[in-house]
């Protein structure tokens, strides 16, 4: 069972708690880490890992590099470190990670014929890391696989939608903005 920290809307902790099932269940404020993997060959790339079918939301999308919820008690910075290592395998010091700013949304889909209410308070990341493909190693078994893209190429795919993903125009312009 997974605790989550309720949080208000600049994703600050309130001291209440919640399991992240019921937080899905019932649309509770709470809070994520978004971490975008960077490098550069000739052009900038992005990394995106498909996620695996079994996933609460969005099986088999595109998504963000790494993602997770934050643990009641962590701070945004010690889980996106955790789940960098537990879906791709890799490990990075906290100070390596660049922030680029919150981002709040919230959302209303039926993933496996239940309604998902996602209501969150995202810290956005960015980490410079030169890794190939199969550098990655999918611990926890969320992640099926994970491709670098051309940012740019990316950006205009997710835009148009061109590729089955689950990513937000609006997070991809946060990193742009960074770059």
């Amino acid at each position: 069972m997974e605790i989550l920290d309720i949080c208000d809307e600049l994703g600050n902790p309130t001291g209440k708690t919640v399991e992240r099932e019921i937080a899905h269940q019932q649309g509770i404020l709470h809070r994520t880490a978004h971490v975008w993997i960077l490098r550069k060959k000739n052009k900038i790339q992005i990394l995106l890992q498909k996620r695996s079918e079994q996933k609460d939301s969005f099986p088999g999308c595109y998504d963000i590099s790494s993602a997770g919820h934050i643990p009641a008690g962590d701070n945004y910075g010690q889980s996106a470190v955790r789940e960098l290592k537990e879906e791709l395998g890799i490990v990075v010091r906290e100070s390596e990670l660049i922030d680029c700013g919150n981002r709040r949304f919230h959302f209303e889909e039926i993933f496996h014929g239940r309604l998902f209410k996602d209501n969150q308070v995202s810290k956005i990341f960015v980490l410079w890391k030169d890794l190939e493909e199969k550098d990655f190693v999918f611990v926890d078994h969320e992640v099926s696989e994970v491709k670098w893209l051309d940012f740019e190429k990316c950006y205009q795919d997710v835009k148009e939608n061109k590729i089955n993903h689950c990513i937000y125009i609006e997070e991809l312009d946060i990193v742009k903005k960074y770059l």
